[in-house]
């Protein structure tokens, strides 16, 4: 990371000139990193004012914003569970404010069951964001958390599928017998942490064997990914390629993208085989390059959908792929650097501005708004999402520590 500390002078003056040739709404005023996380805190306040309450009940983990208005609450056993936690942990990074601090513990520690939990692939989401942060932040809490982290992996690991070499996803029904889909890329990280504490290989092979097959098995030749894979269990052999929460089975939906992106560039970091590299820039040059990407960098909600003024867009998928991009800069030269760091600068300048960042006191305290859930559902449609928040921390986190 700190060799491209040469460059960022000549980055940010790039980012300036391109600044002051966008057109903005007249009344948009830019704010210092100071102001924002200013704003940032007071939204969060709001949010832990209204989740205080619920702290004892069952479902106590605020994740979006109900028909109604009120805010929806979710329990450990959801796969967004972790990312409220994640989220405070990053506010506590940033502004190194202990009363964040508190409560991130608080919210992390509260999922302590789900390490011994095997029910779903998810853990890695919902662990990673809550004790693998709280490892990075906390230093005091390491050895604790390191064996949660440990017997989560043991608990996925369950999991894998050795004939068709994959961490299975969702639970076998009557329409799925091994249904694997893109998202789980994001649960890998998991794993690799969990070799790195035991020294275990048994959780390194397994996540290897996983983004082999993805590579091998959910990208088209436009580099795009497929949502869901189902697999014959006993030897392997695909048995449907479809999708639950993108426009068609053939299309890309952009948060599967997004996840794609991101699993990868960390598959890069943990083993530094060029393939998952590669992969991970193939991605990046499918959105960037894309021709219904908006102007604005924050994408349709489905990359194959009409693009009309009222299409919904998915602030989720941008802000997942923005940290991705940070973190992929640091991996390739100078130049792709510059290039990689200028487009997640636009995507977070996009989501800081009005248009996706709410005021203080709006959106019971979330900080994005317009992401998408699932349409083909039609559940959590133009709402915040916990999970955009989470991504949009860590790409502020990583902005201003990284460079």
């Amino acid at each position: 990371m700190k060799r491209l500390k040469n460059g960022v002078l000549s980055l940010l003056s790039v980012l300036a000139v391109l600044s002051c040739g966008e057109k903005k709404p007249a009344q948009e005023v830019k704010l210092t990193d100071k102001q924002l996380l200013i704003e940032i805190e007071g939204q969060y306040e709001m949010l832990h004012t209204t989740a205080t309450p619920h702290i004892s009940e069952e479902n106590y983990i605020p994740r979006t914003i109900n028909d109604d208005g009120t805010t929806r609450f979710v329990g450990n056993y959801n796969w967004t569970s972790g990312f409220y936690a994640g989220s405070l942990w990053y506010l506590y990074g940033l502004n190194n404010d202990a009363k964040w601090k508190k409560r991130a513990i608080e919210y992390t520690e509260k999922l302590d069951t789900i390490q011994y939990w095997g029910g779903n692939h998810d853990v890695g989401f919902i662990m990673e964001c809550s004790y693998g942060n709280g490892i990075k932040f906390s230093n005091d809490k390491a050895e604790t958390y390191d064996k949660i982290i440990v017997q989560t992996a043991k608990s996925l690991a369950t999991r894998f599928v050795p004939k068709a070499g994959i961490i299975q996803s969702w639970n076998s029904s009557s329409r799925w017998d091994c249904p694997v889909i893109i998202d789980n890329m994001m649960n890998l990280e998991l794993m690799f942490h969990a070799t790195k504490i035991s020294r275990d290989s048994t959780y390194y092979q397994i996540a290897v064997s996983h983004a082999d097959n993805t590579i091998k098995n959910h990208y088209r030749e436009d580099n795009s990914s497929i949502h869901v894979l189902d697999y014959d269990r006993e030897n392997g052999e695909i048995l449907q390629r479809k999708t639950a929460q993108g426009f068609k089975d053939d299309s890309a939906w952009a948060r599967g993208q997004a996840w794609g992106l991101y699993g990868f560039t960390v598959c890069y970091r943990e083993t530094k085989n060029e393939a998952y590299l590669k992969q991970a820039k193939k991605i990046a040059n499918f959105i960037k390059s894309h021709p219904n990407l908006p102007e604005d960098q924050i994408p349709l909600w489905d990359y194959d959908v009409t693009a009309e003024p009222d299409t919904e867009r998915d602030a989720s998928a941008a802000a997942i792929a923005a940290s991705a991009m940070i973190e992929l800069s640091t991996f390739v030269p100078e130049e792709e650097s510059k290039e990689y760091l200028q487009w997640a600068y636009r995507i977070l300048e996009s989501l800081t501005s009005k248009a996706y960042r709410a005021e203080v006191g709006t959106n019971n305290g979330f900080l994005l708004k317009h992401s998408v859930g699932s349409i083909p559902h039609n559940v959590e449609i133009d709402v915040p999402l916990n999970y955009a928040d989470y991504y949009y921390l860590e790409a502020l986190y990583r902005k201003k520590f990284w460079f």
